[in-house]
């Protein structure tokens, strides 16, 4: 059996910072953080609770193979979101039910995979949002290698312990330990311009302010 690397240590905001993140649309922290962040759109939600906030678990697990993941658990802190890497790999599952059972009774509010799930006909019933590629009845094998705690890839996007994930409708946004204070103390003016602009919209008017100013001075040549 090939050894599973682990890192322990890991920067954790506060939970004053996290509450912060709770309910917040995904699309508004994207904009918070500098428009960045969003996990690519092919990893999606195959659950149909798909609200989270929570601080990252990173794994690595290679192809055909998730023994790292399960070790993971045992490394789950309450309002963990798992978040595995597993390269894109579709050929096999990452998680099942069982362990989507695991990880939510050892605390985690989520999983992300950017590789497959299965038996995913109880996941509903189990309760914590997951976003994966896809689904196959493919299992894994348990010889490893793997890490977990490191810094890792997934959906294009750098992934490391300790980092803010916020999921929605929209997908998976990952907020950098390092950007999530100044993310935060954006998200409160974000919300409320948008929700100005929004019931403006809906109630009859064609152009809000704030978006006419986007199209004001932009230059213009007519061919017609």
């Amino acid at each position: 059996m090939n050894e599973i690397i682990v890192r322990r240590k890991r920067i954790r905001v506060s939970d004053e910072v996290l509450a912060t993140f709770t309910g917040i649309r995904t699309g508004y922290v994207v904009d918070a953080r500098g428009r960045s962040g969003a996990l690519d759109p092919r990893i999606r939600p195959i659950t149909n609770n798909v609200r989270f906030a929570g601080r990252a678990l990173t794994v690595r697990v290679r192809p055909w193979d998730n023994l790292a993941a399960h070790l993971a658990l045992d490394y789950i802190e309450p309002g963990d979101v798992l978040m595995l890497a597993a390269g894109g790999f579709r050929q096999a599952s990452v998680i099942g039910e069982k362990y989507l059972g695991m990880a939510r009774n050892k605390g985690a509010v989520a999983i992300v995979v950017d590789g497959m799930a299965r038996d995913v006909g109880n996941f509903d019933a189990i309760g914590i949002p997951v976003f994966a590629l896809g689904i196959t009845a493919n299992s894994s094998f348990k010889n490893g290698p793997g890490e977990i705690g490191v810094p890792v890839s997934m959906g294009g996007v750098a992934v490391c312990s300790g980092d803010v994930v916020v999921g929605d409708e929209d997908g998976v946004v990952v907020v950098s330990d390092y950007l999530a204070e100044s993310t935060a103390a954006q998200l409160e003016a974000i919300r409320r311009k948008e929700d100005e602009m929004f019931k403006a919209i809906a109630s009859g008017g064609e152009k809000p302010a704030a978006m006419a100013a986007i199209t004001r001075d932009v230059p213009i040549r007519f061919v017609d």
